[in-house]
This record gives C-alpha cells, structure tokens and sequence, in this order.
C-alpha cells in the first residue's frame, strides 16, 4: 500500500478549515484508515469542528467493541457528531459548527466507505469512478433532473450541504462497500478539489502518476490552486 496526504489553505481563504487522516497501518481492529473532513463555521468554529470530528472517530475506532466494518464506522461517526453538537452549544464561538467527513478502511478485497457532506471518495482502475453520493442541493436537483452533472461546478448554489456532521443532535451517513485490488487508486478529497478541477482532469493526473502518490496529490493541489485555490483543499490518496 502507498499512502499520502496533504492539505492546503489555498488561494483565497485565510485559514485552513480542513483536517485529514491518513494511517496504513492498524487502528482497532482496523488495518488501516483515511478520512478528509471539511468543517464550517465563522472564527475558529470550522477547524475545530474537522479536527474534533476526526480526533473523535479514530478514538472510537481504537476501542470499538462492534464487529462489522460498517457498525464500527457508523458508531464512530454517531460518538463524532453528538461531541461536536454538543460542543457547539457550550460555546457561543461554536455555535453552529459542521463539517463533512468522508472516511474509508480497507480490508483485503474491500473498502468500506462512509460520508456526511460533500467530501468525496472516488476509485480509479482504469477511469476514475465516484463512490460517495454528496448531500448538497445541486446534487439533490441532479437527481431530480433539474441540473446537469457537468454544471454542478459552476452552479452559484455548490456550497449549500443538506446534511453535515454536528450540526443536529443525530445525523444519517451514508456507507458503501466497493471490490477493490492490486494497482486500484482511492481518493479522498474535500470540495476544494472537485470545485476546481474537472473529473476528468483529477483522473487524468491520477493516471500518470499512479505509481507516486506523493506526485499526484502534489500535482492536485497545485492545479486547484492554479485554477482559482477557491477553498481550502484536502486530498488522501491510497494505493493499494
């Protein structure tokens, strides 16, 4: 397996609201574990929403005593929004804070998935293949026909998440398992990414650079930002 990660503050934005996790080797019963998370929030509130969210996944993670990858996933994710919602209620500097969270673990011939929000996981074998269904409006009015795919970039309305981590005292994430195997590439990415660069541009630097990771998520970062660095940019890249 080879693994790397880096985040980026970008072009426009004064502080970097993102916060990624990136282990290839064990946490719990897990073998491995990656998670991008993108937080919100006015002040310092989005920072420590990302960072508390991923802190308090990877701990419970580490103490699980649920069997499945999935369950193990979902109560991590559960124990994360009720410490951030809870959190932003005793802080009014807080108050209101989110973040999205998309995290994957890779067992043998399996990844397992969760999401809340708009960060993405996307697999590439032979093309690049989103994984993760984002909870926005633009994709809500995809999948009613009132938008087309292409346009969601450009769309003025691509920020508004219609569902979070944090941000209510439950939340629904959404989890799949996908086949993988030797040669696959996973990324994860926070909306920085995918605002900026097309993708089919993100798959075509993937695929020339499938056998450096350190490269590629280099090359990601530095497009995005030469494409606008509208926002903080996040990627995990893992392959396996």
């Amino acid at each position: 397996m080879q693994t790397f990660s880096i985040t980026d503050t970008g072009r426009t934005r004064d502080a970097n609201q993102d916060y990624v996790f990136c282990e290839e080797h064990a946490i719990g019963s897990f073998p491995n574990l990656f998670i991008v998370a993108d937080g919100m929030g006015g002040h310092n509130a989005g920072d420590t929403a990302s960072r508390m969210c991923v802190e308090v996944v990877v701990s419970q993670i580490e103490k699980s005593t649920k069997v499945t990858p999935i369950g193990i996933l979902e109560q991590a994710v559960a124990a994360a929004n009720e410490t951030v919602y809870d959190a932003s209620l005793e802080d009014v500097a807080l108050y209101g804070m989110g973040t999205t969270l998309v995290g994957t673990v890779v067992f043998g011939d399996t990844a397992y998935v969760i999401n809340v929000g708009d960060s993405r996981l996307y697999a590439f074998r032979d093309t690049l293949k989103q994984v993760t269904v984002d909870h926005s409006l633009v994709e809500e009015m995809v999948q009613s026909g009132k938008l087309q795919k292409e346009a969601i970039r450009t769309h003025p309305n691509k920020n508004i998440i219609t569902r979070a981590l944090g941000t209510n005292r439950t939340v629904k994430a959404d989890c799949f398992e996908i086949e993988v195997r030797e040669g696959d590439v996973l990324l994860l990415c926070s909306d920085g990414l995918t605002n900026m660069l097309e993708d089919d541009r993100i798959e075509s630097i993937i695929k020339q650079y499938k056998n450096d990771m350190k490269k590629a998520g280099e090359i990601l970062i530095e497009e995005a930002n030469e494409a606008g660095g509208k926002d903080n940019i996040s990627v995990v890249l893992v392959r396996l």
